[in-house]
């Protein structure tokens, strides 16, 4: 069986409607009506009760959402089960965007690698809306985020503050100056955004967009300009003179969660990822 027919029915039973449904699974309202037919049409029954703007599960179809849950995460499991090695018992699976990787993640894999023993590590760089979908479908273990989901089935934990600074390649800047400089919009996610509309209006046209500081950086250091990076990141540059605080410019400060699904069955290991991340961060962040 198609397990997309599942997860659509899933959705379905979940939000009572289906164009609610289409919009969470990043499809056509069609597009979910023809695959719980299409379920039904498997099944021999009729999964819904279409009313008017009242969608609700048939006898059949209540009973069947017990059944998709168990088939999904068997094959979830079966999937990691036939991806790992003799030499690991388990596999986890962590997302995050791609600023976050390049940021901060990246170097506390090796203290993940070394500290859970016997686990496979999987990860994997993607948007905020997909990484949602994918920890409900359980198909990564941890999604690490600037904006956690606000799930009832989702456990969230802090793993680090960060302060983001407004830095350019020119020296004694202020932020009234700023407007002679190009200005590179790094993605940090809603709050940021919130607070960056509100506090700094003043900023011109953004020469650039991206999610990734990494090409923010680069951009920088190539062409000239000025954009909100991470004090981790820009550390050795302001050191070296390439980079300068932008005078007058506060520090936007966000923070990096965790979010996990509580009924995981690798919660042990989660746990301890977790718990590893916490550690190297609280480090990272006293140097």
């Amino acid at each position: 069986m198609d397990t997309d027919l599942l997860k659509t029915f899933l959705e379905v039973s979940k939000t009572r409607h289906f164009g609610k449904a289409a919009e969470n699974l990043f499809l056509t309202r069609s597009a979910v009506s023809f695959r719980i037919k299409q379920l039904e049409m498997i099944l021999g029954v009729e999964l819904f009760e279409r009313l008017r703007n009242n969608i609700q599960p048939t006898p059949a179809g209540e009973r069947m959402i017990g059944h998709a849950d168990a088939v999904l995460m068997a094959w979830e499991r079966a999937k990691q089960d036939v991806s790992i090695n003799d030499n690991h018992s388990s596999q986890l699976t962590i997302g995050a965007a791609h600023n976050i990787w390049d940021t901060y993640l990246q170097r506390f894999f090796q203290p993940l690698h070394l500290g859970l023993s016997g686990v496979a590590l999987r990860t994997e760089i993607i948007s905020p809306q997909l990484m949602i979908r994918q920890l409900l479908e359980r198909s990564i273990d941890i999604a690490v985020t600037f904006d956690p989901p606000q799930l009832e089935e989702v456990a969230v934990t802090k793993l680090l503050d960060v302060s983001l600074c407004l830095v350019s390649h020119q020296a004694d800047i202020d932020l009234s100056d700023i407007n002679n400089v190009n200005y590179i919009k790094v993605d940090w996610g809603t709050a940021f955004n919130i607070t960056h509309a509100q506090e700094f209006a003043m900023l011109p046209t953004p020469v650039l967009h991206t999610s990734s500081a990494r090409i923010g950086l680069d951009f920088i250091l190539n062409n000239g300009g000025c954009a909100f990076l991470p004090k981790p990141l820009i550390e050795h540059y302001i050191e070296a003179g390439q980079l300068f605080y932008v005078a007058g410019a506060k520090t936007i400060d966000r923070h990096v969660y965790a979010a996990f699904w509580s009924g995981n069955e690798r919660m042990a290991k989660v746990e301890q990822a977790i718990t590893l991340l916490q550690g190297e961060s609280t480090m990272a962040a006293s140097k």
